[in-house]
């Protein structure tokens, strides 16, 4: 399971010039290699994420429990 405070110090990277970390954290990894090419939309794209981080992480938990309770059957 991932966690959003996790998620969130992750995007914190981007005050260091790595943007989209948090993004390959959610299983978003297209748009993790869009934001690392492009400094997070040039900062734009990162600023929205601070808003979208939780429904991201709970989207990615939940295709991880699906998976989990799919192997268990």
């Amino acid at each position: 399971m991932r966690s959003v405070g996790a998620a969130y110090g992750l995007w914190a990277l981007w005050l260091l010039g790595v943007a989209g970390v948090h993004r390959f954290y959610a299983g978003r990894y297209l748009t993790g290699i869009i934001w690392l090419l492009t400094w997070g939309l040039f900062g734009i794209g990162q600023m929205v994420d601070l808003l979208l981080i939780p429904g991201m992480i709970e989207w990615k938990n939940r295709r991880l429990a699906s998976r989990c309770s799919f192997q268990r059957a």
